[in-house]
């Protein structure tokens, strides 16, 4: 075996041929703020209201647990990368620690929830965008369908113009956060009223306690606070097209913990003591509640605005990712062919118009059920970010027994508690697939299991033929130990 696919220590290192061909574009600048993006979206800034008036002050609880097992998965993929950067991710690292069937499954699973967010965004960014009167008459899938070209567009230039838009979005995402957390401190030190209300530390237990509602509504809320950390995974898809990652990553990944402690939990218990949480409802920014009762003048606009912003984020991200991805896939014959091409940019802009035909589906929905479109899809993602995730976790299960092997050598930087925080990982991950059955909406998310892994199953059959060719192809050509 010739040096190239050697580890320092003798060892089979695994080569992807879908990590050739990227510009290393992205800078420490991108990418920390791509992982602030990632960990930062309309989870938080739209959802955290209508989960406020469910959970109470508690919610805070939900999004500190929930938040643990996020980095528990962002720091095992840091681990992988660190071990070997690729712009295929956790897909190809299914294929190194579970071989092709397991990347094509992280693969598709990945592509079914950002394919189906990417729906959900454009459709979130028309409805958006409705809020200004002078926009009401345009009819929803029009302005979803420019909201998707406009991305789409920059996408396609480069990957500095990505890292670039994702920056700025990041920007405006943290800094409408940090104005508001800095307003609500200044509110709470100087003791002011807030819509009649006494604002204080001891709004967390004085309206029916901490946990007004008992403990089951904050379980059970899990399940939609999970998903508002969806995207965390994306930083990992950003190494393969990072000059040092093994410089950046660790810094980006590890500030991770501390923005989910800040800005979730930081900014739940903020609101929650300065209105009480009665006070939110669902549907309503919790921040534009706080600041409307304060009278503050555009505080629906400004917000809105940010709202807006964050789901622009995550349509740039998706398209983002989903290219890389694909491509991976397609390298090894698990993804159309087309998937596999790139422009003179250095761009996989074949799976990113995959993904994106996906989205125009999307705008047909908007079109044709545009009350109804938004949870339609929403559903069909929360499948993905849990599948997606549990492949990560199993990758690094089955890394970690190879280093206990002697087959690999793991990097300084490694998930702490292996491999019982990897199990515990999937355990919860597993118990919060069993909490959907017990809301309405997310029965219909699990009745329609069964239908995805018969379409994996039928997928797998159509492509393993090809991925056998691909495999026997590459045994062929690659070099031997002489």
């Amino acid at each position: 075996m010739s040096e190239d696919i050697l580890s320092p220590r003798g060892q089979d290192r695994h080569v992807d041929a879908g990590d050739s061909g990227y510009s290393k574009s992205l800078t420490a600048r991108h990418v920390n703020m791509i992982a602030i993006g990632g960990a930062i979206g309309t989870g938080l800034f739209l959802g955290a209201g209508g989960r406020l008036a469910t959970a109470g002050p508690a919610l805070a609880v939900a999004y500190a647990v929930c938040g643990l097992f996020a980095f528990f998965v962002v720091r095992a993929l840091g681990e992988l990368i660190l071990h070997r950067p690729s712009s295929g991710s956790f897909v190809s690292y299914s294929r190194e620690f579970m071989g092709e069937k397991g990347a094509y499954v992280s693969g598709w699973l990945y592509f079914l929830n950002w394919s189906t967010t990417g729906i959900a965004d454009i459709t979130a960014i028309a409805l958006y965008v409705h809020y200004w009167s002078m926009f009401s008459d345009i009819p929803q899938w029009v302005l979803a369908m420019i909201a998707l070209a406009v991305v789409l567009a920059f996408n396609l230039i480069s990957v500095k113009i990505f890292g670039e838009m994702e920056f700025w979005f990041a920007i405006i995402k943290v800094a409408a956060l940090v104005a508001f957390m800095v307003i609500g401190i200044f509110l709470l030190v100087t003791g002011q009223e807030v819509g009649g209300h006494d604002s204080g530390v001891h709004l967390l237990t004085s309206e029916g306690g901490f946990f007004p509602a008992g403990v089951l509504p904050v379980v059970l809320v899990m399940q939609g606070v999970i998903f508002a950390y969806s995207a965390v995974e994306m930083v990992g898809v950003t190494a393969g097209e990072t000059a040092e990652p093994e410089k950046i990553m660790p810094r980006a990944i590890n500030s991770i913990m501390w923005r989910i402690a800040v800005f979730y939990i930081g900014s739940v218990l903020l609101l929650a003591m300065l209105l009480p949480y009665t006070e939110f409802q669902q549907g309503e920014s919790p921040f534009v509640t706080v600041l409307t009762q304060l009278g503050v003048p555009a505080a629906g606009d400004v917000m809105n605005l940010v709202v807006l912003t964050a789901a622009m984020s995550s349509l740039n991200s998706g398209l983002y990712t989903t290219g890389r991805i694909l491509r991976s896939m397609a390298m090894a014959g698990s993804a159309p062919k087309f998937t596999s091409v790139m422009s003179r940019s250095r761009v996989p802009y074949g799976g990113i118009l995959l993904t994106c035909a996906v989205c125009v589906l999307g705008v047909g929905l908007n079109y044709a059920l545009p009350a109804e479109a938004f949870e339609i899809v929403i559903n069909f993602a929360a499948i993905g970010v849990i599948g997606t995730w549990s492949m990560i976790m199993l990758s690094h299960l089955m890394f970690y027994r190879r280093a206990r092997a002697g087959l690999v050598t793991r990097p300084s930087y490694q998930l702490p508690g292996s491999p019982y925080t990897e199990i515990i990982t999937l355990l919860f991950f597993a118990s919060i697939v069993v909490m959907m059955w017990f809301e309405e909406v997310g029965r219909y998310t699990i009745m329609s299991l069964p239908v995805i892994i018969a379409a994996l199953v039928l997928g797998w059959f159509v492509v393993r033929g090809r991925v056998s060719e691909i495999a026997a192809e590459r045994a062929r050509t690659e070099p031997v130990d002489k």
